[in-house]
């Protein structure tokens, strides 16, 4: 037998974004206060000034209430931050789900998750603390997977589809929020604050340092009309489509699964080869200091050269 929502233990912000909470009683004359007024005023004041600016007292000041009167609807602010959530993520729009393949709909369900970011940056601080449970999040989960629903995939291959994509719309929206932040404090474009760095980071990459660093900037990587974000897209939808093709003509499904005793070469496990590992970083930063001395040692003889031309000039005009 079926389970309905009101009749399982659920915590009070889950059973709120699910709409199964039992709800105050109001006192006295009837005011203007209600769980989804709260919400929306938390979202607004996020909205202005950040995750931070947020407090339930801050949130009571706004709607000229009291801070305990809040606390009749929301009793904690974890709840609260996951009601925000769950406001300005919204549903998943029609251009996801109405889209002709599936691999459209995957590039507009990512576009969409962009913009809800660049409308909320805040929604990137909340904390991510288990599976999603809440109805906004699965809609978009399920909008997600729907739109593999006719591909050979079997469900654990779409939901790693899904959290590839999640994760590339995230790492966007993170690189973008710090990119208008610091334009916005330091009162340019972001195209601007591209320019400076770049700059910035072309002066001191040296080819004898970073050989493949500093043939990219003489390439004008950091300055090009490009998106290497929608790159990494299109390659991520690539690789699923060539999944797909390989799974369409009987390839078995290939999820890997974690293993504890993975050993990277970032990472190794034999003591020996960290100890190399570690010797030949410590050789690596001597060389650097050395490099640094030599060039000081340089600096300082070019000037002393300059000083002495300079004496020499003026003896010939005494």
């Amino acid at each position: 037998m079926d389970t309905e929502p009101d009749e399982i233990e659920l915590p009070r912000g889950i059973a709120l974004a699910w709409g199964v909470a039992a709800h105050p009683q109001q006192r006295g004359p009837k005011r203007e206060l209600s769980l989804e007024r709260i919400v929306d005023v938390a979202v607004e004041i996020a909205d202005a000034d950040g995750l931070g600016a947020v407090s339930m007292a801050a949130v009571a000041k706004r709607l000229g209430f009291t801070t305990m009167s809040l606390y009749r609807y929301v009793t904690r602010k974890d709840d609260l931050l996951l009601l925000m959530g769950e406001a300005a993520l919204g549903v998943p729009p029609l251009t996801v789900t109405e889209a002709p393949t599936w691999r459209e709909g995957m590039i507009q369900w990512y576009r969409e998750t962009l913009a809800v970011h660049a409308a909320h940056p805040w929604m990137l601080d909340l904390p991510i603390d288990g599976i999603p449970s809440t109805p906004a999040n699965l809609a978009w989960m399920d909008a997600a997977l729907g739109l593999l629903e006719d591909t050979p995939l079997e469900p654990l291959e779409r939901v790693a589809v899904m959290l590839t994509m999640t994760g590339h719309a995230r790492w966007t929206a993170h690189v973008e929020r710090g990119y208008e932040e610091r334009a916005r404090a330091e009162g340019v474009s972001p195209e601007d604050l591209d320019r400076q760095v770049a700059h910035i980071v072309a002066t001191l990459v040296t080819p004898e340092q970073f050989p493949a660093l500093r043939q990219a900037i003489d390439a004008g990587v950091f300055t090009a009309h490009a998106d290497p974000f929608a790159f990494g897209l299109e390659r991520i939808l690539d690789g699923v489509k060539q999944y797909v093709q390989a799974r369409s003509e009987g390839a078995p499904a290939s999820v890997p699964t974690p293993s504890e005793d993975a050993d990277t070469d970032a990472f190794p496990k034999d003591p020996r080869v960290r100890a190399a590992r570690s010797a030949r970083r410590e050789a690596q930063k001597a060389v650097r200091e050395a490099e640094k001395k030599l060039r000081e040692a340089v600096k300082r003889e070019q000037e002393a050269v300059g000083r002495a031309r300079e004496r020499q000039a003026k003896r010939g005009q005494a």
